[in-house]
């Protein structure tokens, strides 16, 4: 798999749109609307992930507080001020965990850490993990670990943008490494062919693929991530865009203007910053943003769970949680391995 950094034109944007290709906020989108809660999960979101080492409550009896619970109530707060904070900490998870594992390493500062890496130039939502810590340190210390606050937040905020409603696993412990050269991250221009090798090699499904790439329903995107797809003289030009959706968007981003005006990865304009199956009814009708998003409409291996996800909401989330789960269980440490960190930004 080529490593990221080898995209010259996209060092400074690539997978600015990943939430997984998500993009999270930017100057202006912090007004974005707070979606509803939404309902009770069906049967099954609980019970799914793997042995892992894992489990529900582990820090039961360990505190003298309700961790997670404080992890819970102060992600809300971050959430009401902040909408944006949603796809800002799925992309910061999926950044995680997809390199090395969901143990924390992308927090870590330094020159040479996977923070400095390209794909991860923009990602934010460092300082919201690095207050919890502080405030879990002060009645909790030594107890904690980085990832699981991640996995914790994450969780909550699915909740509040109305994803799917499940409880998170903990457990994890911190890892010890943090390598800006192991940043292999897929990208949003990508085949589906491409993606799917990509996704399998790590244990995942072209079904579970298709329903993570589903958080694309929140976040933004910038120009230079899409516009080849506009004209005709470009390599990538989609002769199948919506022709509105063209117009709109060649307005957007003129022709070699260099520009880095944002657009909604979701373009249906009644999702209200809300993690639903949207998303898929707009790729149903050539409306997506992404290169690899509007392919997974066409694609014969995945097509199909395209259209099903479009008519059933209760499908998208039912297998949306279930793979954020495999996903937040994805190469984690537990017991004797790793460590807990004093501060999130470094190793012990």
């Amino acid at each position: 798999m080529m490593k990221m950094q080898t995209f010259p034109k996209l060092v400074m944007h690539m997978l600015l749109a990943l939430g997984l290709i998500l993009v999270s906020s930017q100057v202006g989108l912090s007004q974005s609307p707070v979606p509803a809660p939404a309902p009770a999960p069906g049967p099954g979101y609980g019970d799914y992930t793997p042995s892992s080492g894992l489990e529900v409550g582990f820090y039961i009896g360990k505190c003298e507080v309700d961790v997670e619970a404080l992890i819970a109530d102060a992600i809300e707060k971050v959430f009401y001020k902040d909408p944006t904070i949603l796809p800002a900490m799925l992309r910061l998870q999926f950044h995680d965990c997809f390199v090395n594992g969901c143990e924390a390493s992308i927090l870590i500062s330094g020159n040479l850490t996977e923070k400095a890496a390209g794909p991860n130039g923009s990602v934010r939502g460092y300082e919201v993990i690095d207050a919890i810590k502080e405030a879990i340190e002060a009645k909790c210390p030594d107890v904690v670990s980085c990832a699981d606050i991640i996995v914790v937040s994450t969780a909550t905020l699915l909740h509040l943008g109305g994803g799917p409603v499940y409880t998170p696993e903990t457990g994890r412990r911190d890892g010890l490494e943090s390598n800006v050269l192991d940043v292999d991250l897929p990208s949003p221009t990508m085949s589906v062919q491409e993606s799917i090798a990509f996704f399998v090699a790590r244990g995942f499904t072209a079904r579970e693929m298709v329903a993570l790439l589903g958080c694309h329903s929140v976040g933004i995107t910038h120009c230079p991530i899409f516009e080849d797809r506009l004209y005709e003289d470009s390599a990538s030009y989609d002769a199948s865009m919506d022709q509105k959706l063209r117009r709109q968007l060649t307005r957007l981003c003129p022709k070699d203007a260099m520009s880095n005006n944002i657009t909604p990865l979701n373009q249906d304009r009644a999702n209200k910053n809300t993690v639903d199956n949207t998303l898929y009814g707009q790729l149903l009708l050539k409306r997506g943003i992404l290169q690899l998003d509007q392919a997974l409409s066409s694609d014969p291996e995945t097509s199909d769970i395209v259209r099903e996800y479009a008519r059933n909401p209760t499908s998208f989330h039912t297998d949306l949680a279930l793979a954020i789960k495999k996903l937040q269980a994805f190469e984690v440490l537990t017991g004797d391995q790793g460590e807990i960190r004093k501060v999130c930004s470094k190793i012990n």
